[in-house]
């Protein structure tokens, strides 16, 4: 099997021994930067719980098109719907 060619990317370059030695953990970032890498998705101690869940075609396309939000709108009309 021929060997993979490695591709240098000049706005990436790989670390050397000394990037790494001088490399300081994100908790020393100021408290902006630092959030900013932080992970998307729900934070930590939330109440939410994902799950699996079959809807039909024509009501899932409904909320879908109702933009950004439609899982959230989905748990609002459930929950308007308790019995």
């Amino acid at each position: 099997m021929p060997a993979k060619k490695v591709l240098f990317d000049e706005d990436n370059p790989e670390w050397t021994e000394d990037d790494f030695a001088r490399a300081r953990p994100a908790s020393e970032l100021p408290p902006g930067m630092a959030a900013a890498l932080r992970k998307p998705g729900r934070p930590p101690g939330s109440n939410k719980e994902a799950v699996s869940i079959r809807l039909d075609k024509d009501v899932l396309e409904k909320f879908r098109a109702t933009g950004p939000g439609w899982q959230s709108r989905i748990n609002e009309a459930l929950k308007r719907a308790r019995v």
